[in-house]
């Protein structure tokens, strides 16, 4: 009777008084087939959509090793295959480049993939029928966690540069939170939530005795509070200038709650409300929504005043109503006047500006 080839590693299984003068030689070629199927590594490099593993009957062979790295550019979505039959374990790492799918076969059952962009080493295993992911992950690898705790869980990355940047995603991959790192953080922020009657507290924190929370929006974007507001202590930015004011004063919303004056003005003058000099008051607020401003003038022996208040340049659909009925027709000597503008969008390009002249000596 002639030898067999057992089923998965396909060795040689040697009858009983045959091999005379070979057996050792057979023995030894045996050893090494396990061998490769113990500790074997082979990198692959796939040149075709789909790629056939070879298990050879007693011989060395592609399939049997333990690790193995795929290679190559993938010009397409690519399959390689593994015959049915064979039960065997592999860690295989996808180490191609090109942004398509690679799947792992045995003949006609389910295949192990990795997406487009999984550059990840799996651990798998056939069972004869199908290939099977058996989900345990890698440093690198693509993974969804289910009903997992995280005890004290670092987010890091190998990028050495500053700033690190680091991301929480949603389910469809789409970028939910992004954390950026400074070189040399001492401050934070912590969150904490409540029991039941209380609030839960978003609390800047680190070794600083003093740490404030920036909020900042993109562009001209704003930050909305949905809901009551409560305040406890404002502060608000001013911009002081040495110049002596007249002609017309550009108010800058985006940049400052107050614009003060510290010389005194030389000449009666304009005041025109615009977000900033790139960025149109209109296009800051919506239908229904105001801005403040609070608009100093130094005052010396000759008292000036505003005679006329526009936005974005114009005074076209400007309406301004004056507190106490009427516009103001001197400044006050030796003193501060203090302007208060309130602009309520009511329309498209169309204001009511409420205005207050107070005098402070």
């Amino acid at each position: 009777m002639a030898s067999s080839y057992s089923t998965d590693l396909k060795l040689e299984l040697m009858v009983t008084g045959e091999n005379s003068g070979t057996w050792g030689d057979k023995t030894n070629t045996n050893l090494n087939l396990l061998q490769q199927a113990i500790t074997g590594y082979q990198a692959i490099t796939l040149t075709s959509n789909n790629t056939t593993l070879a298990m050879t009957d007693a011989t060395i062979s592609d399939a049997r090793n333990a690790v193995i790295k795929f290679t190559g550019t993938l010009g397409a979505n690519s399959t390689v295959f593994v015959a049915s039959g064979i039960e065997k374990t592999y860690t295989i790492e996808n180490g191609t480049t090109g942004v398509y799918t690679l799947a792992l076969n045995q003949v006609g059952g389910a295949s192990v993939i990795w997406a487009t962009t999984d550059k990840s080493v799996k651990q798998i295993y056939l069972n004869g029928t199908d290939a099977v992911d058996t989900g345990l992950v890698s440093a690198t690898g693509v993974a969804t966690l289910t009903n997992k705790t995280l005890t004290s869980p670092t987010i890091n990355t190998a990028t050495l540069t500053a700033p690190i940047i680091n991301e929480i995603d949603d389910n469809a991959g789409n970028e939910f939170i992004i954390f950026s790192k400074v070189t040399t953080a001492v401050n934070d922020i912590t969150i904490t939530n409540a029991a039941t009657g209380t609030n839960p507290n978003f609390t800047a924190s680190g070794t600083d005795n003093n740490v404030g929370i920036n909020f900042t929006p993109k562009g001209t974007g704003a930050v909305t509070f949905n809901g009551t507001g409560k305040i406890q202590q404002v502060l608000e930015k001013t911009t002081t200038t040495a110049v002596a004011l007249t002609g017309t004063a550009n108010y800058d919303l985006l940049t400052q709650a107050v614009l003060y004056y510290t010389t005194a003005a030389t000449g009666n003058f304009t005041v025109n409300l615009r977000g900033s000099s790139a960025t149109a008051l209109n296009s800051i607020l919506s239908i229904g929504d105001a801005a403040t401003a609070a608009f100093l003038t130094t005052q010396g022996a000759t008292a000036y005043y505003t005679t006329f208040v526009t936005i974005d340049g114009t005074s076209t659909n400007v309406s301004t109503i004056w507190q106490g009925g009427s516009a103001p027709t001197a400044g006050n000597v030796s003193g501060i006047d203090v302007y208060s503008f309130t602009a309520v969008k009511t329309a498209a390009s169309t204001y009511t500006v409420l205005a207050s002249q107070t005098q402070f000596k």
